[in-house]
Order: structure tokens, then sequence, then C-alpha cells
């Protein structure tokens, strides 16, 4: 590393105290990445602060799937549901083929079940012909052909499953290489920095003030529009511009299990719990996510966790379709819970719509709050098209060519996979698949840093694909100013239950090395 990360944000401190920029973001999510890159592709300047990490709340506790929303067709919002296809198809297909993966799912259709076959299969039909079928017909399959792309699945009183198509990702990595796109484009990001406070002129917002919680360095930030998109903080944030601004949003908690699995699972199994919600039992990173919850939330955004009657609820809710062995507490690797941000309204938070939601307060400050992973591109632009409006430059959007905006190391995986082995031949095909699938041409990026000091190849468990490397970028190249940075949303060594007490110290020491550690109080 040339510079250590003390001295990287120093200097993207000063970058930040130097005169006005166009707009400031505040958080650090995907909605708040998504704007920050809209507005720098459309030529204005642009800070994106995050009081955490980027994508260390919400946006990186999704069921990481990019896709149509099934549900959402159950529910009627047919627009919705196109509106996703369009946008996962793009990002599969030639925004980010690294990071987005097409998937099988499987609806199971059992002799109990809310659905019957006929009712599945039509919707599957419908939900293909809305996505254009690109990615085949949806139809009904045997219990047979669904049991060998699922091999947990269960088959006691199974009638079929109907077959339908939608996308993954790892949505920390999805953010941080946003993030990084938003950087390429010029805007300014820094995170581990908290709001304080709020400058005003002439009872207009014009400015943030902040702390940097790793040195404790207090600084601020001019902007002529400032924008709220903060998550679950959104009303705390609000309430720095109006003490008496009323609440806007509800919580609702979702929660996910990751388990180990001994058999490779070649679909995703979506098991219907009543007209509404599902279960979820997707192959992900090597194991299985299941999940999720959805309850409305009333506590500190930052307490929210998994508790055990999450746990026993997402187990219950999963053994309507899966087999009991598949479902051991034993296999739990790791477990996490995130918010989603809902209009505020009554009823329940299920029925809820995903939808986003832009107001503008009393001093002038736009908060963001809703939305869907899968159009996260389209969120930019629209929030874009309020900062142009509030800028006196309306329009400003229209520039904007979404279908030209690959994500950075956009290739084929295959082809990037190739590559590296062809380059560093001790690599081991999984690590190769591994880098391939989660940096895509940036994985020449990490392996290089090998080229000086070659025990960067090592994995870092030996249980999993991510090598030491991948630490040393971290911190280097994305941002990573602690343990949880490096470990849960720069690599996967978190989520597959490998970050042991050692692998954890000699993070630490890495991030102590190159002036970063825990945050301050």
């Amino acid at each position: 590393m040339s510079e250590s990360v003390a001295e990287q944000r120093a200097l993207t401190r000063e970058k930040l105290g130097r005169g006005t920029f166009d707009v400031a973001v505040v958080g650090g999510g995907i909605l708040g990445i998504a704007t920050a890159w809209a507005a720098a592709r459309a030529g204005l300047r642009v800070a994106l602060l995050e009081r955490g990490d980027f994508a260390g709340a919400t946006s990186s506790a999704s069921s990481k799937l990019v896709h149509g929303g099934l549900r959402y067709l159950a529910m009627g919002d047919v627009r919705l549901v196109h509106e996703n296809h369009v946008e996962r198809r793009a990002l599969g297909d030639k925004l980010a083929p690294h990071l987005v993966r097409p998937l099988p799912f499987l609806v199971p259709v059992f002799e109990d079940g809310p659905h019957s076959r006929l009712k599945l299969g039509a919707g599957v039909l419908l939900y293909s012909a809305l996505s254009g079928f690109g990615d085949g017909t949806g139809k009904v399959v045997s219990p047979a052909r669904a049991r060998e792309l699922a091999p947990g699945l269960k088959l006691a009183g199974l009638r079929g499953c109907a077959l339908y198509y939608d996308h993954q990702m790892n949505d920390s990595r999805v953010a941080v290489m946003s993030a990084r796109a938003a950087v390429e484009s010029g805007a300014v990001l820094l995170n581990h920095a908290e709001v304080t406070g709020l400058r005003e002129v002439g009872g207009r917002v014009a400015g943030v003030e902040l702390r940097d919680r790793v040195d404790g360095t207090e600084f601020g930030v001019d902007a002529r529009v400032v924008v709220n998109a903060t998550g679950p903080w959104l009303d705390h944030l609000r309430r720095m511009e109006n003490p008496k601004a009323a609440p806007s949003v509800r919580l609702s908690k979702g929660a996910h299990l990751v388990l180990r699995t001994e058999r490779p699972w070649r679909a995703a199994v979506t098991t219907p719990i009543d007209d509404v919600r599902v279960n979820f039992a997707i192959p992900w990173e090597g194991q299985l996510l299941l999940g999720t919850t959805d309850e409305a939330y009333e506590g500190d955004p930052a307490e929210v966790r998994c508790t055990d009657a999450d746990v026993d609820q997402i187990l219950g809710e999963a053994a309507l379709g899966i087999e009991a062995d598949a479902l051991d507490r034993d296999r739990i690797a790791y477990a996490f819970a995130g918010l989603r941000v809902l209009p505020g309204g009554p009823g329940e938070t299920k029925n809820a719509k995903r939808e986003t939601v832009i107001t503008v307060g009393s001093g002038g400050m736009l908060s963001v709050a809703g939305g869907k992973w899968t159009t996260f591109r389209k969120i930019g632009g629209t929030v874009l098209a309020r900062v142009a409006a509030q800028l006196g430059m309306p329009g400003l959007e229209k520039a904007l060519d979404r279908a030209a905006a690959p994500l950075p190391g956009a290739a084929q995986p295959d082809s990037v996979s190739r590559v590296l082995l062809a380059a560093a031949p001790e690599l081991p095909d999984d690590v190769a698949a591994h880098l391939a699938t989660h940096y895509g041409t940036h994985s020449h990026e990490v392996v290089a840093l090998a080229a000086a000091e070659p025990a960067l190849l090592e994995r870092v468990h030996p249980d999993g694909p991510d090598i030491w490397a991948q630490v040393v970028h971290a911190i280097g190249q994305e941002w990573a100013c602690d343990v949880e940075d490096v470990l849960r949303r720069r690599t996967t060594v978190s989520v597959r239950g490998l970050d042991t007490p050692e692998v954890r110290a000699r993070v630490a020491e890495l991030l102590a090395a190159n002036g970063a550690g825990a945050a301050v109080a």
C-alpha cells in the first residue's frame, strides 16, 4: 500500500472540506451509493458520508436476490415485477455478470399447501412472460426432477414444483463495487464518518458537521443539497433538521440463517407460508441461506439481531419444504438480521409496498426511504431528478445512459477465472472461481499483491476460498477500517463461520499496521 489508511482518510477529509459540493449524500447503503454514483455521472460534485461501513446495515442483510419478486406478482403489482425484471436482466447479462448470477427457483406444491399446482404453474408462466421469457418459460416439474436440483427438498406430500428463474448476488460486494464506480465517476466517499449536526444558511440545510469515528477528527462539508439516505436512521436525521418532524417511516425486521450443506444445491426453494409470505432456501456461497422473517421493529436500529425466536421461526418455516436433516441447528454457520424501511401507515408490514418515498424537509433536505435492491440504479436516477430540481437544473438525470454503466470489473466470471489460472497456476480452482465471482477483472489487482509477498495467496482459513491478498486489498483499496469490514463485507469469511479468534487477530494486526482499527467511542 502506498499510503496508510490514516493518510488516505486525511486526504479524503481534506477534499471534503474544500469548497462547496453540489450534493452531500448521508448514508452509505445501496440507496446512498446509487444516488452518489448517478449524481457524479451526471457531472455534479458529490460527497458521500457513512456513519458505519458501506452497506454495513440494511444493505448487507438482504436475501441476496436480484429478482422480479414473485410475491409482488401475488400482490397484484405487475408494474413493479416488470420493472424489477428489466433491471435484474440488465445487471446479470451485461452490467455486473461477475456479481449477479442466474439461479432457478422451485415452488413446491404440497397436498396441504396454500396454493394449487394449476395456480402456481400459471403464476410462474406469467412471471416468465413479464421478463420476456429471457430465462426460459416457467413450468411445473416432477418431484424427482426438483429433488435433483434441490437435494434437501421434502418429498412427502409433494405433488410437483413450479420452476422459475431469478438472479442472486453477494450484496456487500455489489455495494462495494458500486461505491468504487461512484469514486471512478468523481464522487468523494468516506465511511466511519458520523454526522453530528447540520449546517444551515438562511434557514436552509447547507451541509453537515462530521466526526471521523476512526481517529476522532471533527470536520464539515458544505453542500447546496443534502440527501438523507440513512435508512433506519432516516427520522433521526430529519429531527436534526426539524426537532418537531413527525415519524415518516416504519421498520420491519428480516432475519436470515446461513447453513452448511453437504451436497451442492443447483436451485433455490421458495416455500409459500401464506398468501403473501414465503420462506427461501437459497444456495449461496456454497452454503444454504434461509429466511426471511417480517415483523414490525421499534427498537434501536443498531441493536437489531437474529434472536433464538427468529432461528426457531426460520427453521420451522423452512421445514415446511425442506427435509429435517438439512436443517439441523449444528449446521448453522452464521445468522444475521436487518431492517426494511417502509412507508409509514397502518396494516401489517408484510403487506406494505416496497416503494421508494422521497420527502423534502423544512430546511430543504431530501430524505429517501424504501425501495428494492434490484432497482438500485433506477432509484439513484429518481433521486438525482429531485436533486437536480433543487439545484435549478431540471432534466439533468435524462443525460444518464444507465445501459452504458457497468460496475467495475464487469466480465463473465468463467473467462476471468481461466485467465487467472493461466497467469497464476498455483491458485486452486475454487479460489480462482471465488475471486472471479467477487471481483471480476479486478481479481488481477488482488492476485498482483502476491508478487511481492507470495504468502498472500494462502487461504485465510483452510475451509474457505478467501485469501490473504483479499484482506490487504480490502484495507488498501476498499475502505475497510475494522475487522468486520474485512471479514463480513469485503470477504466471505464471517458468513462461512470461519472468523476464528486467530483469523480475527491477524486481520486486526494488518489493520493496525496500516493505520486503521476499531472506531473511537
